[in-house]
């Protein structure tokens, strides 16, 4: 936390003197109080005091001081925001391989429960796609911020929903960059603040060449996230084995900035798009936040003025 006027918090010094001096005075009442001998007589003249409580108001007070003063010196910190804009698509495989069951009930229909869970996290005003690939690409849902349309549908995806047999990462990553670029009349030109997330549980096995697709996303300055989901023990049936490929998904996110995931279960899958979701379309601005300090010293002095007034019927 950095502050604009640092110099301010000096006045702290005046609250730790005035601290000192509500001290001092508790004890000398107290010596005052023990000056009685006749102790029955000071029963009558000063009747039993209420103790602890008497002190509430005033610490409530002391505090109120501290969190007005560091209000008063505009502290600063860094928040994210979101960028205006932002763009997500998520790309998802839907492939036969898919339909293993080494994650339950199986591939796609954990992929698209938390698709739907990365969705809803994601602030409303960010403008999200959808994607579903096998053998070709093609968009489901353009970006649009209409959340219900996106569920929808991630909900129509499925086994060869996309087009012929195969796994092509590399056409999945090219259909989601035009797609951004067509977002409004001046994407193509100004591509906005955008990201693509991949999901697919194998290697590249038709369409384009994910590294031709790759250094397109890097032009573009369009980081691609990628998720490696399953096991190396996937199994559709009992007799066709699809172990999880992870390779090709991994150099793509290296050579675009984007970050690689392996998730071997519906809980890893979770996580792995909590992650992407608690950085994408975001950027990181200093701002004031004296307004923080002000209104929590406002709560303590309401606070400070209510125990004054139950216990003893008077402000502090």
């Amino acid at each position: 936390m950095t502050w604009l006027s640092p110099e301010r918090l000096w006045l702290l010094t005046a609250l730790v003197v005035l601290a000192a001096a509500y001290v001092i005075a508790q004890r000398r009442r107290s010596r005052y109080a023990v000056r009685f001998t006749n102790l029955k007589l000071l029963d009558r003249v000063a009747p039993k005091r209420p103790g602890w409580r008497r002190h509430v108001p005033a610490g409530l007070f002391l505090v109120m001081l501290g969190l007005l003063i560091v209000g008063f010196a505009r502290p600063q910190t860094e928040v994210q925001v979101p960028r205006e804009r932002a763009t997500v698509l998520v790309a998802v495989d839907v492939s036969r391989s898919m339909l293993a069951t080494d994650v339950g009930p199986d591939r796609l229909t954990a992929a698209k429960d938390a698709a739907h869970r990365f969705v809803a996290d994601l602030p409303q005003e960010f403008n999200v796609g959808l994607v579903g690939f096998a053998g070709a690409a093609s968009v489901f849902v353009p970006p649009v911020t209409d959340r219900t349309a996106v569920n929808t549908g991630i909900d129509r995806l499925a086994e060869g929903t996309a087009g012929r047999a195969g796994t092509a990462i590399g056409d999945a990553i090219a259909t989601s960059l035009d797609a951004i670029r067509g977002l409004d009349a001046q994407a193509g030109a100004d591509v906005p603040p955008a990201r693509v997330v991949v999901l697919s549980d194998g290697d590249n096995t038709s369409g384009r060449d994910p590294a031709d697709a790759a250094r397109l996303a890097t032009e573009l300055g369009v980081p691609v996230d990628t998720i490696s989901f399953g096991t190396a023990a996937g199994m559709i049936g009992t007799s066709q084995p699809v172990p999880v490929d992870g390779e090709t998904l991994q150099a793509v996110a290296q050579a675009t900035g984007g970050n690689y995931f392996e998730a071997g279960s519906a809980e890893e899958l979770r996580a792995a798009y909590a992650d992407i979701g608690s950085s994408v379309g975001y950027q990181t601005e200093v701002q004031d936040v004296s307004a923080r300090f002000v209104g929590a010293g406002l709560v303590f002095a309401v606070l400070a003025a209510l125990t004054s007034l139950l216990w003893f019927a008077r402000l502090p």
